[in-house]
């Protein structure tokens, strides 16, 4: 019995780890493509996104226009790095490592990243809702 319980964690860390990366996936596609939109539909309506600018931004319309203007400055090759996830019931959280390539302060190309926390919460057809990010 325990190696069965040990089998089934084991499964639920894999599906957890997969299916974030498929998350972090669309989200990346979605922002390289300019379409805050589809990555704003990744997150659940009481969603809180915590960015660097101390700003508490609340549910995906919120998230939409946030990001529509990292976007309209240029911000391109948005790319998220697994490092961890976990799964408990429906809740799964997850770190990353991100990075983005834009203009500084004075036109010139410009690589930034940081580490970014996300709290999905599995939907009833096995999907994930971003309910908490925030990066650095």
């Amino acid at each position: 019995m325990f190696t069965a319980l040990m089998g089934a964690g084991a499964s639920l860390a894999a599906s957890a780890e997969d299916d974030v990366k498929a998350a972090y996936s669309a989200w990346d596609a979605a922002f390289n493509k300019g379409d805050a939109g589809a990555i704003a539909a990744l997150y659940s309506d009481d969603a809180l996104f915590l960015p660097p600018t101390h700003d508490v931004i609340k549910g995906p319309a919120g998230v939409e226009k946030f990001l529509q203007g990292i976007i309209g400055m240029g911000t391109k090759d948005h790319k998220f790095e697994m490092i961890e996830a976990r799964e408990e019931g429906s809740i799964v959280y997850a770190a990353a490592k991100w990075s983005a390539t834009g203009k500084d302060s004075e036109g010139k190309d410009q690589t930034w990243g940081g580490v970014a926390t996300h709290v999905f919460e599995r939907q009833s057809d096995g999907s994930l809702k971003v309910k908490l990010n925030t990066f650095n």
